[in-house]
Formats: structure tokens, sequence, C-alpha cells
């Protein structure tokens, strides 16, 4: 059983920081009810391609990007554009713990499903608004895309090579962060209310996540005065720690400290380096990086990576080809520790999918539905949330509300 068994989430968010905050909660137990528009749903089921592929290979309707945060959900369609379709999400939110949105500032206002008037209804609800850049200041009424943030917040100027053009980072940083956090301070809240009985909001912009997500870069900043910029895949306070080719392609290796550092040398058959007073300490080779990287470089490029990551990883310094995302799920690691999850499901055979890192001791993540078809479960969920008739549920289907 999941830690937060019982809990009943209404997921009202779209693309990938709102439902991956909603997956999160579903991995721990919780029932997540996703409501989405009908006809169209969640807009990443149309980013594609990539289809998800079934047992025979043969392509299906539903997009790998869906797929990615919405396991373990429960689909419902409703029209909340129609007066009949407010009144169900809102009774819906009266049967709900969490409810988690990420419609721009004020939107839900119009309709009253707001914090506010939700939590009138519902003290107990914890109500979590996901926004592009908060609830207040001047960009609130802007929508915020993951891109756009890590420009707005200092992360593409520092991602990319020096004198290359700035670089969006390779997955959707910001918006997984933002679902990371989402999940835990609803859990937080959730905590709070077995004390006090009541929920709260939640108000969680990506820009604000991002400034977060510089630590070092912005205190480094803010500490010291120092502007982060572009480095590749070397570290700005630690040398030797980035990217190095190696004879068949690329190794990343990090020298933390100065007892590593001669472990290294003394493995590229080089153990003088380490007494050489302008590497001896990693201040001095901070200070002298551009010569040793160009020593390590040509001492790197003798050999295979497999066999420098054998070599140095068996000494204590730490060491990794750089892997392409199929020898990354091939890894004996990755294996050994259960990454990839295979969900049964009724018309792909099943759907592979990555799983959580969370490892509890007493409970257990639960893997209990793969991602949802539009609408799969609207009857089940308003029969059981609402204890509605199914006479009623096709009424309402009827007029279009569902």
């Amino acid at each position: 059983m999941g830690p937060l068994a019982g809990i009943r989430v209404l997921d009202l968010s779209r693309v990938l920081a709102g439902p991956l905050t909603g997956q999160i909660l579903a991995d721990m137990g919780c029932d997540v009810v996703k409501v989405e528009r009908p006809g169209g749903g969640d807009d990443t089921r149309q980013w594609a391609p990539p289809f998800a592929l079934d047992e025979r290979g043969r392509e299906s309707d539903m997009s790998t990007y869906f797929q990615c945060a919405n396991r373990g959900k429960r689909s419902i369609t409703v029209d909340m554009g129609r007066p009949e379709g407010v009144d169900l999400v809102a009774r819906l939110a009266d049967r709900a713990d969490v409810l988690v949105e990420n419609f721009k500032v004020g939107t839900l206002a119009r309709s009253g499903l707001d914090y506010a008037t939700l939590s009138a209804r519902n003290p107990g609800l914890v109500y979590c608004s996901i926004t592009g850049y908060g609830a207040t200041g001047p960009y609130a009424p802007q929508p915020g895309y993951d891109p756009i943030v890590q420009a707005y917040g200092g992360l593409m100027d520092i991602t990319g090579e020096p004198g290359r053009e700035p670089s969006r980072c390779g997955v959707a940083v910001v918006d997984i962060l933002t679902g990371v956090y989402g999940a835990t301070g609803i859990a937080s809240a959730l905590f709070r209310r077995t004390q006090t009985g009541r929920g709260q909001q939640l108000d969680l912009g990506l820009l604000d996540v991002q400034m977060a997500s510089l630590v070092n870069i912005a205190q480094n900043y803010l500490g010291a005065g120092i502007v982060g910029t572009r480095m590749g895949s070397a570290h700005p306070s630690v040398v030797p720690s980035q990217v190095f080719a190696a004879a068949d392609g690329y190794l990343m290796m990090t020298a933390g400290n100065d007892q590593q550092f001669a472990t290294l040398c003394a493995v590229i058959g080089q153990p003088a380096l380490a007494e050489d007073p302008k590497y001896k300490t990693n201040r001095a080779r901070v200070q002298h990086r551009k010569d040793i990287v160009a020593t390590l470089e040509a001492a790197f490029r003798t050999r295979p990576r497999h066999v420098w990551a054998e070599r140095l990883n068996a000494a204590g310094v730490p060491c990794a080809p750089v892997n392409t995302i199929d020898e990354a799920f091939a890894n004996p690691q990755v294996v050994a520790r259960g990454a990839r999850v295979d969900i049964p499901d009724p018309v792909l055979g099943q759907v592979s999918t990555v799983a959580s890192p969370l490892r509890f001791s007493e409970d257990t993540v639960e893997y209990r539905r793969p991602p949802p078809r539009l609408g799969e479960h609207t009857r089940e969920v308003l029969e059981e949330w609402l204890d509605m008739a199914a006479a009623e549920v096709e009424v309402l289907r009827g007029a279009g509300t569902v």
C-alpha cells in the first residue's frame, strides 16, 4: 500500500508540471482523477510522433509524451465551458482531498472553481495552483512554458558550450522539478491538515522553481558576485570534472578532492602531476584549468571509455561512459534497481514506463493503472465519488457535459 493511500486527488492540469505532480501522488497511493476536455483532452495526447507501440510493434493513438506523466490515474471528460460542467467539477472537489490545476491566474475564479470558493465548501481541501510565474508580480498574467522560464531565469545562459549559443536542458527540467515540489508541498499540506483540520493553497510558479534550481550557481552570485557562464560539462569550482573524449566515445570523470586527483594521476601513468604546485590543490587546478585539462585530454584518448571507467572506478575515482538512452536502460545498476516497469494495458498489451525513484521500507510505490484513455473512467468515477446513478451519467453524456 502506498503511504498516501485513501487520499483523493482531482487533477485539472495539462502538459507536464501539473500531470507529473499528479503522477507522483498516484505512485504514492492516491486515487487521482484526471479531468480532461471532451474531444481532445490533455494537450500532450496530440504531442506526437512518437506514438506508443503495442506488443506487435504497431503504432497506437496514444503519444509517448502523454504516457510519461499520467500513469496511475483515471480519466474523466467534463466540459468546463458549460455551467453544468463547472457544477460537476465543484461537486467532485467537495469530495476531494487535493486539487491540482495549472490554468492561467484568475481563470478558475471566473467560473467559481478558485480556492476561496471551493475551500468554503470543503475546508479541508489542499489546492495546488501551478503557473508560469506565480500568482503575484508583473508577469503573473502571462502563460509560462519550461524553455521560456529557463531563458528568463538564467538557466539557459549557463547551459551549453563556451562561445556557443545558449541551450535548453535536454529535458524539461523546470517542469520536472515543479512536479516534485508540487507533490512535496501537497504532502506537507496534508500533514499539516492532520493538525489543524484545514487545507490550504499552494502557489507554485515555474520561475520560482527555476531560480531555486540554480543552487550553487545562484550562491556564487549572491555570495561572491560571480555571474555564471556556459562551461559545457565542466564544473566551475572543481577541476578536473568534465567530459573527456576517449578512444571510442566520451566519458565523464570527476576528481572531487586532492586525493582522488592523485589517484587519477597514478591511473593514467603520470603520478608526478599530483606533486606539481600548479595542480596539487583544487584551488590551484581551478586557476590552471586549461593546462591540466589539455594533459588529461591527451591521456584519455589513448584507451576506450569502458577501460577508463573500470580502472578509475576501481581506484575510487568517479567515472562513467557517456551512455546513450538505450545504453542507460541496459546498464546493470539501472536494471538491478528496476528502473523499467511494465504495466498491463488492455489495448497495448503493456506499457513500459520509468519507475519512481522512491524506495520506502514499510510502504510501496504503486503502479496500478496504465495511462488512461480519454474519458475512460467517466462513468466509474461519477458513480463512485458522487453516488451518481448510471442513468444520470447518460443524461450528462447526451447533453455533452461529459
